[in-house]
């Protein structure tokens, strides 16, 4: 095979230069996977070891590159897709400016190996800061094979920039997922530390989709199918009822190439529109094929922003795609204001034969009874009820004006009034409920718009904001179960099983003590699914999946190294969670409870995320508005 990897000239290279920039392994992990695929590779290793700080490695099968090719493909604006500007409007590649490559080479020690099918032997070169240190033949399967290593090594600054394993293992793990998920054709592997993570078998999208999430979501997902002239849409949505908090499970492909589009995600959550509820986010995997003439991919270094040619009608036709395929699969409730239901046969008489209807007569019933009847019918509909309890209420009045028989005479009892107080402060107080003397002496509360605690200082009056100052008491309370005793736990009748991804149970299982110290049972965490027997006093039932979903969308986006960061971040994303919300309205007790409470904090004034819970306005303050 001759070479086919050439320097672009410059005018071409000025005209597409976006300064590829590697910002944490992951966007190395990116480059070398869509190489493998533009390799028309049909099985992809991927070896990552300490979060890819460490070592990087892509192995393919591909097609391979010659010796003047493997040399030339780390030179900058050296590439095999494109010849001249006009071929960015007809890609079929991932890759075209030719930069990748020269832009790991710089930062990272780099060994590739390399040989194509009618090659006896290959190609391996090392790199090391953009300076080739060895060339030599070596003796390599058909395709290529990259290993970058020490990330970052010749600039300290960014390596300290980098987060944690966990979080840039994330990374990485987001990802694969985008590239593997459009290309179901191609055999996908990936270890992390010598251990396996994925072993994706060649596939269709959905079954894809299904070994990438678990299978529990296989029933959760709804196919859209459209084909216009200007577009082909095809993928799927999830069903309204699976709809998460978090925005993680949302993916667009154009030309079988990631992106992010704010514009499209509004037309998909517009047909949702009325379905999911308040907060949640829906689930989708859309994939559009458009002609590559109308589509600019060369806007940003990452390519995951398009210019589309025609975005409004686009986002016409997502809509609607999706609309109709709702209520084809009976997602979405249809009016048919042309049908009445009542005239519809059920499903259970269909083969069930007609029969006669037996007509029943009363025989006791006359419509000439007298008077007498109907009113004891009356009463014993329990008409004359109110006025016997009425009666009955009244009468309690005089309970305890009568003296003791022993030490009264009757004749005396019934004569003399000299005893009786009519209107004592017992007989009185009997009426109305008695105020504690523990509420009396608490200030007076008032809600303000069902968010805002209005109580009285001596020096003024104190506005507090009920969800912020319900956080701050909440993150005290679960950082000192956590650290120093276990929670209360309500333990629930029937065990509750909740469905999540294998990557969400690996972060549960990473903070599963700190949640059972806050009071949390768990029977069992097993692959896609967990069972859980007691939940803490401060949530109910219906909350746990929300707060699970907020809480590994919390972690998922940043999970701190040391012990004690960890366990702070988990009490500051369940207080979030739990916190009573604004538009929730209290009784009075709750709101002396949330006043009490916030000042017993060791910090009342602002929350754990440093925000104010509450403001003071003195007397003299008030005094000069007036």
């Amino acid at each position: 095979m001759s070479d086919i990897i050439q320097l672009l000239p410059d005018h071409v290279a000025n005209q597409i230069a976006a300064g590829e920039v590697v910002q944490r392994p992951a966007s190395v992990v990116k480059e070398l996977l869509e190489n493998a695929i533009d390799a028309q590779a049909s099985h992809i290793k991927l070896l990552v070891k300490e979060a890819g700080k460490t070592r990087i490695q892509v192995i393919d099968d591909g097609i391979g590159m010659s010796v003047t090719d493997a040399r030339l493909s780390f030179e900058r604006h050296a590439t095999s897709k494109i010849k001249k500007a006009e071929d960015l409007f007809q890609l079929d590649t991932k890759g075209f400016r030719g930069e990748a490559l020269a832009s790991i080479a710089a930062i990272a020690h780099v060994e590739l190996k390399t040989k194509q099918a009618d090659d006896e032997v290959g190609t391996e070169i090392k790199i090391e800061g953009s300076e080739v240190s060895s060339q030599e033949v070596c003796v390599t399967p058909t395709g290529t094979s990259i290993c970058v290593k020490n990330l970052f090594y010749n600039i300290p600054a960014r390596r300290n920039f980098l987060k944690s394993n966990t979080v840039e293992l994330r990374h990485i793990i987001d990802e694969f997922h985008r590239v593997a998920m459009v290309h179901p054709s191609i055999k996908f592997d990936m270890y992390h530390n010598d251990s396996e993570v994925f072993s994706l078998p060649v596939a269709n999208h959905r079954q894809r989709i299904v070994h990438i999430l678990g299978g529990k979501t296989n029933e959760k997902l709804v196919p859209i199918q459209e084909e216009t002239d200007l577009v082909k849409i095809s993928g799927f949505v999830g069903k309204p009822e699976f709809a998460k908090r978090s925005r993680g499970e949302q993916f667009f492909f154009v030309n079988n190439r990631f992106i992010k589009s704010a514009y499209l995600n509004h037309a998909v959550t517009s047909a949702f529109e009325g379905l999911c509820k308040e907060k949640t986010f829906p689930t989708y995997f859309v994939y559009l094929d458009v002609d590559p003439k109308s589509i600019d991919i060369n806007i940003h270094p990452t390519k995951t922003e398009i210019k589309f040619d025609d975005e409004h009608s686009l986002y016409a036709m997502l809509r609607s795609t999706i609309k109709h395929s709702l209520g084809q699969f009976s997602v979405a409730p249809v009016l048919d204001f042309n049908k009445d239901a009542s005239m519809e046969t059920p499903y259970d008489f269909k083969n069930k034969e007609a029969r006669v209807p037996t007509i029943e007569v009363d025989r006791n019933f006359n419509p000439f009874k007298d008077e007498k009847t109907r009113a004891d019918a009356n009463s014993s509909m329990g008409r004359t009820s109110y006025k016997e309890k009425k009666s009955s209420d009244w009468e309690n009045l005089y309970v305890g004006l009568q003296a003791d028989t022993s030490a009264i005479d009757q004749h005396k009892k019934s004569n003399d009034f000299s005893s009786v107080q009519f209107e004592s402060t017992a007989i009185t107080g009997s009426l109305f409920d008695e105020k504690k003397e523990s509420d009396l002496s608490h200030n007076p509360t008032y809600q303000l718009k069902r968010k805002y605690i209005i109580t009285t200082i001596k020096s003024g009056m104190v506005i507090i904001n009920q969800h912020r100052a319900h956080q701050r008491i909440l993150y005290e309370e679960l950082l000192r179960n956590i650290t120093m005793a276990n929670a209360v736990s309500q333990q629930l009748i029937f065990p509750l099983k909740i469905s999540f991804t294998t990557q969400e149970i690996e972060l549960l299982q990473m903070v599963r003590e700190q949640l059972e110290h806050t009071g949390f049972v768990f029977d069992a965490i097993v692959e896609e699914e967990v069972s859980i027997s007691g939940i803490p006093t401060a949530i109910t039932e219906s909350e746990v999946s929300m707060l699970l979903e907020q809480l590994l969308g919390d972690l998922q986006n940043e999970v701190p190294d040391s012990g004690f960061s960890q366990t702070d971040f988990l009490a500051k994303s369940m207080a979030k969670s739990i916190a009573v919300r604004t538009g929730i309205v209290l009784e009075q007790e709750q709101q002396q409870h949330i006043v009490n409470s916030l000042f017993a904090c060791t910090e009342p004034t602002i929350t754990p995320d440093h925000k104010p819970t509450f403001t003071t306005i003195t007397v003299d303050e008030i005094d000069k508005k007036f």
